[in-house]
């Protein structure tokens, strides 16, 4: 299992810079916007507070059940493993303070929300987190932003153990030792984004399925911490009335009373009946739009294949949604307008399915980089208020840098300088935690910059 390079939660186009008007002599100028000689402190996040899930339990039951006995590839997994007893966790390689605070925040969680028994040991652990550069990480799994596989505890005996069945999660009883990679130069968030998504799979579901709108466990990649889904999906997995080595049958005849007293509001919950499953050939045009490997022609096409297939499934859910925003995030930088109608059609589903989410935030943000550029103030400044909070609940830094960055240029273009440099110290703090470094936040506040027509 993995969490795809090329799916990490959805980011500002840089092609929008390509959208800025350009500016005559006549115009008068400012100045490009530039970092301050000392960044203000980094950000961070405190406790997250997530609602729980308002889908039916029979939903969350056909959920778990697709989630746990199915690999991503489609591979079938007969029989449900877990860790038995309490479950320990160390870290190996270069360990940032905010990724040790970031995991321990995450060991709360899971021992409050799911009710797991698990906790921070120096070695010797169930799972083991080793960190090292990407570049190195990536020689071996191309593709991968941060991986988890079972019978292991070191990148070494990853390597050892490549071939043959060892690192299979089909062949499992129970889980014993399993090890996570992250890489250690990347910002903040994603160290977090990777601890969040891995350490869940590493002891629970091993699938993700698109059609969840509010759970880790989809390759959309919107949702970057657990949510109130994903955590009774957790603690359902540890329940003591389920066991390692139980059938799909038999874990399917015992959800129901699991389900009933781990979230009795379910039983009367009518939103969000059973998803359909999501056929391969849908998958496969989504990976060639948004991954590596392909022309930006032929990236374009496959997500206009995603949204036909999506229509021929009389989808109106998420996965419709995403494949217009898909659409939109490629065709930025050669047909405007139709990349902000592919914006405005995904707009138009996410409002209505998770309406006020981290969804509607990400096409909120593309909007009002279209209109920042366009000039249209007022309208930028509406669209990045309304997916702050959404960005805030989220965790989501880079998201709420970005939004803030706009805001600050709409400020700064309405005549309201004072705003505007309160507003960007305050991306800066969150660009700390959301991109990384000096130069990633800069090289982010510059592009943003570039959108603004009072930028020569």
């Amino acid at each position: 299992m993995s969490r795809i390079l090329t799916l990490v939660a959805p980011v500002f186009a840089l092609a929008l810079a390509a959208c800025a008007p350009t500016t005559g002599a006549d115009v008068a100028e400012r100045r490009a916007a530039a970092l301050p000689a000392d960044l203000p402190p980094m950000n961070t996040f405190g406790q997250a507070r997530v609602p729980g899930p308002t889908r039916s339990n029979t939903s969350i039951a056909a959920d778990f059940l697709d989630l746990s006995f199915q690999m991503e590839s489609g591979r079938v997994i007969e029989n449900l493993s877990r860790f038995e007893g309490p479950v320990t966790v160390a870290i190996t390689g270069t360990v940032p303070p905010s990724m040790s605070a970031d995991l321990d925040q995450l060991l709360v969680r899971l021992r409050g929300e799911a009710g797991i028994s698990i906790s921070r040991v120096s070695s010797g652990a169930s799972i083991t987190i080793e960190t090292m550069p990407r570049a190195r990480m990536q020689r071996v799994v191309p593709q991968a932003a941060c991986f988890v596989v079972p019978r292991v505890s070191s990148w070494a005996e990853f390597r050892r153990n490549r071939s043959g069945g060892t690192l299979d999660w089909t062949t499992l009883d129970t889980r014993e030792r399993v090890a996570v990679f992250i890489p250690s130069d990347v910002s903040p968030q994603e160290m977090r984004d990777c601890l969040h998504e891995e350490i869940a799979q590493a002891l629970g579901p091993l699938n993700d399925l698109y059609r969840l709108p509010d759970s880790v466990f989809n390759d959309d990649n919107f949702n970057a911490v657990l949510t109130g889904f994903d955590m009774l999906i957790l603690r359902t997995y540890y329940d003591d009335a389920l066991q390692s080595g139980m059938s799909r049958g038999e874990v399917a005849a015992r959800l129901p009373a699991i389900l009933s007293r781990l979230n009795p509001r379910g039983g009367s919950a009518v939103g969000g009946g059973r998803g359909s499953q999501t056929p391969r050939p849908w998958i496969t045009a989504i990976e060639t739009a948004l991954g590596p490997g392909s022309s930006d022609s032929a990236r374009i096409q496959a997500a206009e294949r995603a949204v036909r297939l999506a229509q021929q499934q009389n989808w109106s859910d998420t996965r419709l949604a995403f494949a217009y925003f898909a659409l939109g995030r490629l065709t930025l930088s050669r047909d405007v307008e139709a990349s902000i109608q592919a914006f405005q059609q995904a707009s138009g589903i996410f409002d209505r399915v998770a309406p006020g989410g981290i969804h509607s935030a990400h096409v909120d943000m593309q909007l009002a980089a279209f209109a920042l550029s366009a000039g249209q103030t007022d309208q930028a400044l509406s669209l990045t208020a309304r997916a702050m909070p959404a960005a805030t609940r989220a965790q989501n830094a880079s998201l709420l840098s970005t939004l803030l960055m706009i805001r600050a240029e709409a400020l700064e273009d309405a005549g309201r300088a004072s705003e505007a440099r309160t507003v960007r110290l305050d991306s800066l703090a969150w660009g700390r935690y959301g991109f990384g470094g000096q130069a990633a936040v800069g090289a982010r506040l510059t592009e943003v910059a570039a959108l603004s027509p009072g930028r020569s």
